[in-house]
């Protein structure tokens, strides 16, 4: 060691931790539905918000798409008939990466308009 000052920290400091990090999504979705691109515009947006989350998708069964924030389910299109607002997705996330329970986001957006 060279003694100077600095130079035997391994770990980051706490606040340069990436946001979102130890935080795990799984979003199950119907693809022949055509939900994979509300999936990625979500995905998008969260990794905008939280770059160190960890989201992964599994392809489910017929008009799926459900949202599961560190094993339990927060989200269900099947239970709400729509999909998520991103502002609703976001808070649950912060609520995650802060340790703090998480509740079921029941507020969906229509999954289509009709004009």
């Amino acid at each position: 060691m060279s003694g100077e000052p600095g130079q035997t920290s391994v770990a980051p400091p706490p606040e340069e931790v990436e946001p979102g990090s130890g935080v795990r999504i799984v979003v199950e979705y119907c693809e022949p539905c055509g939900f994979e691109a509300t999936y990625l515009e979500l995905a998008s947006a969260v990794k905008e918000q939280y770059p160190g989350i960890e989201i992964e998708s599994r392809l489910g069964g017929t008009g799926a798409f459900e949202i599961e924030i560190n094993g339990q389910l927060v989200f269900s299109k099947l239970e709400n008939g729509g999909f998520p607002y991103e502002k609703d997705l976001i808070e649950a996330i912060r609520r995650a990466s802060n340790g703090e329970p998480l509740e079921k986001i029941t507020n969906s957006r229509p999954p289509c308009v009709i004009l």
